[in-house]
């Protein structure tokens, strides 16, 4: 999709707003990263996704400025997942990823209460529902766009929120963060949480239903706490508040240490929520990933858990990965209803793939996922929530399309596969030439200094550009080449399961021919 095309695509939520606002998002969209490819069925898929996007983006009650809302039936913007949703989208509209994140501090209760959600028909305080740290994305955020508004705003916010959670959800003096009730975990309709109500008593998040195994201890609310925590951190520090960043580290470590001694089973590679009476609820499910995406437990730890339940065909590795619950826990809901995490393979969990498979070093692995949500989304065109791990079927019904995750997934997914991801200090040009969209494809984009980046496929292989300028080429397997800001060559990685010959020129040496297993670094 060109960029006169995509901007052609929002015309209808621009002129809506007012006149300073709508020249910001122009410009915006105006240097939006652009792919093309001569596989029709690729472009089509992520055309439409970016139409989904610009559809999405809609301006909520009490906040004036236009959010990414979560699409489908969900007519608004949650805590748990908006953030990080506005964040992958903000090399097109980083006016909304910063609104999206501004929109729950302005909200924010004199307690230091956020919102669970902002949506048409509410503003809800009846739950926590947090997942991937707001305080993590908006540091990213501000920091690749050096907006220091948006930081102050975010450590003041978040700081509050931190406080909040340790006055009303470690009422067991444990340290860790206490769920109440299924929405905390934005867990619906998942075994997690049989027989426990939705939401808190009179949509109260500060207490709780009288249930002789509430409140629980849970891994994944505490490992959200844990990845704010670090943000805070990397705040304080950038804020010049030295004793208070190592206040934030040393909170962070003390979290961690209390999720991993009191919260998982070794035994079982999982982790698991601990009743009011002490019972582990032993059901396997994305409670795994979620502490594995804050980057909660250590290589070996996380070697054991993916060996066991991660990576295994008979639990997590499903022909579509990451069923929300493994396929043979006996609480696995095989017949998959709408809006169920009982099983679904969900386009929230692929979305944040991102922020773990790199990680800790599987990104062979990585890219299976990503081609079978790709493959999945193209067959089935309607971007619905979840689908049939087993079958790749979307599940949610008919009435269920456009939901912004989804869309996003095969946005990023296409870039991760064969284009440019930026993270903060390095660029990543991930080469694959024999990838089916690869035929034809060019991607262009800027980085967060606004020099032009662009990956040009042609023959057996893919010129890579920055500035303008020739940075090298790869020809025949697959490979990632990370370089630093300024294109500075440091090592090759092995991005796919079979081994790769890769021919790697860079300017003024000769070309150098390797074979790159999965997951290899390569100095260059």
């Amino acid at each position: 999709m060109d960029r006169r095309t995509f901007l052609v695509s929002t015309a209808a939520t621009l002129a809506t707003l007012p006149y300073a606002q709508r020249a910001m998002a122009e410009d915006a969209i105006g240097n939006a990263p652009v792919f093309v490819t001569g596989n029709a069925r690729w472009q089509a898929a992520y055309d439409k996704a970016l139409a989904v996007l610009a559809a999405n983006v809609q301006v909520m009650p009490y906040v004036s400025k236009p959010v990414l809302i979560e699409g489908s039936v969900y007519k608004g913007i949650w805590q748990e997942c908006g953030p990080h949703e506005s964040l992958v989208y903000r090399k097109f509209r980083p006016d909304v990823a910063r609104n999206s994140h501004l929109t729950f501090f302005e909200l924010q209760r004199a307690d230091g209460q956020l919102p669970a959600n902002n949506k048409v028909a509410e503003t809800s305080f009846g739950q926590i529902q947090m997942v991937v740290p707001i305080a993590a994305t908006a540091w990213e955020l501000a920091r690749a766009t050096g907006d220091s508004e948006l930081l102050e705003a975010a450590y003041r916010a978040c700081s509050a929120w931190d406080g909040w959670l340790m006055r009303y959800r470690n009422t067991r003096g444990t340290g860790l963060i206490e769920g109440f009730c299924t929405y905390d975990t934005g867990h619906d309709n998942s075994p997690r949480w049989a027989g426990m109500p939705n939401q808190c008593p009179n949509k109260d998040a500060r207490t709780h239903h009288p249930i002789a195994s509430l409140p629980r201890l849970c891994p994944d609310l505490s490992a959200t706490t844990y990845g704010a925590r670090r943000a805070l951190a990397e705040m304080a520090r950038a804020l010049g508040k030295r004793a208070e960043a190592d206040r934030w580290s040393e909170s962070a470590d003390r979290i961690r240490a209390l999720i991993l001694s009191k919260l998982y089973v070794p035994e079982d590679g999982a982790f698991y929520d601990l009743d009011a009476q002490d019972q582990f609820v032993r059901i396997r499910c994305d409670i795994i990933s979620r502490v594995c995406g804050e980057h909660v437990v250590d290589q070996s730890t996380f070697d054991h858990v993916w060996r066991r339940q991660l990576h295994n065909p008979k639990a997590f590795w499903a022909p579509f990965p990451l069923p929300s619950v493994a396929l043979d826990d006996p609480l696995f809901v095989a017949e998959i209803p709408a809006n169920s995490w009982g099983g679904a393979t969900q386009g929230l969990t692929a979305l944040r793939a991102g922020r773990w498979f790199d990680h800790y070093g599987r990104s062979a692995e990585f890219s299976i996922l990503m081609n079978q949500w790709c493959e999945g989304i193209q067959r089935d065109m309607t971007f619905r929530p979840e689908m049939n791990p087993r079958t790749g079927v979307f599940t949610h019904g008919e009435d269920h399309p456009d939901y912004s995750p989804t869309a996003l997934v095969m946005v990023d997914y296409t870039w991760r596969l064969m284009g440019i991801c930026e993270e903060a200090e390095a660029l990543h040009w991930n080469a694959r030439p024999r990838h089916s969209a690869a035929a034809g494809a060019r991607f262009e984009t800027r980085t967060d200094d606004g020099v032009s980046a662009a990956m040009i496929y042609s023959g057996t292989g893919v010129d890579l550009q920055l500035a303008g300028k020739p940075l090298g080429r790869i020809e025949g397997g697959a490979a990632r080449l990370v370089t630093d800001k300024a294109g500075k060559p440091a090592y090759l990685v092995g991005i796919e399961p079979a081994g790769q010959r890769v021919t790697l020129t860079l300017p003024d040496r000769k070309p150098r021919k390797l074979t790159l297993s999965a997951n290899q670094r390569v100095l260059v």
